[in-house]
């Protein structure tokens, strides 16, 4: 009896076994029937016909190629590319005149009437700002290191019609790139508004205005568009522009030709847009994180992830040029330890990055909450900002 029972067992599991095969069979004959038949048509056609396609889906593969390529490579990214730059050791504030080495003549070798004027033309330099030296570098990572994703003709396309940021595939170093701009945008208008100019009373800089303008293009335009229809500029060029224009000011401001207003309420001004800008960026994580909980299969938090953490990244290496613009300004006011602190924050915030970014309960254990996490050291960012900003209105 015992061994017929397992007999009928054996035979179920059999049964259930080839059952499953002949599915998975059927499934995979539906699945390929298409490419089997376009093989036979291809087959039977001549070479005049064959070419032409063969030419077609060599460009294809070469062009996803290169889209998956651009999209998994991230050149140049380096949360810690500040320190580098040695800002920490600058002591003279942008737009003043650095001492002139060895300007003074030795014993014995005065310098002649003639050539002293000369002497001292030749010796003046001024200055340039770190940060409109951030906001030129953050730009050159994101278009000339890197492929600007957002206007590649692949990720306009999209993936069979869907939205590559509706899907969880290919989209991260976009929205990353995208984050990263915002933060340089932000940037930008302040440089013209205020920083780039004296109280609002001298003319507007016109390489500030030039390279604002050319950053707040369009993210997403390629060479042609439907919207509206005929040739454009891509958007790398305008943001190749606006390179241009930025490192056009320093040099302005290095040979003595611009202006840098670092006074403490243009620093108060710069530190409140910022902490605005972070301050809608954590509405947009708490909504999504509060109200789209669905962990590993939220197709949209990678994008609020990563859009989040190239703004911060962005903003880390702006407020680290800002510590050496207005040093002057820190140092009077006594901010150089909850100054260090906020820059000690970005980069807690810039340590948290995620293989798979999971959109789950704030308590989770399998789907954990990492647009929660980012969306905690966003306002602890921006808790400091504004700490910074009350001390200074005082």
């Amino acid at each position: 009896m015992p061994d017929r029972m397992t007999d009928r067992v054996t035979a179920f599991f059999q049964r259930l076994g080839r059952a499953i095969g002949r599915g998975i069979g059927i499934f995979a004959a539906w699945l390929f029937w298409p490419l089997r038949a376009a093989t036979g048509w291809y087959g039977e056609r001549h070479w005049l016909i064959k070419g032409p396609i063969i030419v077609v889906l060599v460009c294809l593969l070469s062009l996803y190629g290169y889209f998956f390529w651009q999209t998994q490579v991230w050149t140049g990214f380096n949360p810690n590319f500040v320190d580098a730059y040695r800002w920490s050791e600058r002591t003279v504030p942008p737009g003043q005149e650095l001492p002139a080495a060895g300007a003074a003549p030795t014993a014995g070798t005065p310098a002649t009437t003639a050539q002293a004027p000369a002497v001292a033309a030749a010796a003046r330099q001024c200055q340039p700002s770190a940060i409109v030296e951030a906001a030129a570098d953050l730009t050159d990572m994101n278009v000339n290191q890197n492929a600007w994703i957002s206007s590649m003709v692949l990720y306009k396309i999209g993936l069979f019609g869907i939205d590559w940021d509706h899907t969880p595939f290919l989209d991260n170093k976009a929205s990353f790139q995208r984050g990263v701009n915002q933060a340089v945008r932000r940037t930008s208008s302040e440089l013209v508004d205020t920083l780039g100019r004296v109280r609002g009373t001298s003319g507007i800089n016109s390489n500030l205005q030039d390279a604002r303008g050319n950053l707040q293009f369009d993210e997403y335009s390629w060479y042609f568009g439907l919207d509206p229809f005929g040739f454009k500029t891509p958007t790398p060029s305008y943001y190749r522009t606006a390179i241009q224009k930025l490192k056009g000011f320093n040099a302005d401001l290095s040979s003595c030709n611009a202006t840098f207003d670092g006074r403490a309420d243009n620093f108060v001004q710069f530190i409140d847009r910022i902490a605005n800008d972070l301050g809608g960026t954590a509405a947009i994580l708490r909504d999504r994180s509060e109200n789209h909980a669905a962990g590993w299969f939220d197709t949209r938090a990678d994008d609020r992830f990563w859009f989040a953490y190239g703004q911060l990244y962005g903003y880390y290496a702006v407020l680290s040029g800002a510590g050496a613009d207005f040093s002057q300004v820190i140092r009077e006011r006594n901010l150089s330890q909850i100054w260090n602190e906020t820059l000690s924050r970005f980069r807690a915030a810039l340590r948290v990055r995620p293989t798979v970014v999971s959109n789950g309960a704030e308590d989770g254990f399998i789907m954990p909450s990492h647009l929660a996490v980012m969306g905690f050291h966003t306002l602890m960012v921006r808790s400091n900002l504004v700490e910074m900003r009350a001390v200074l209105e005082r």
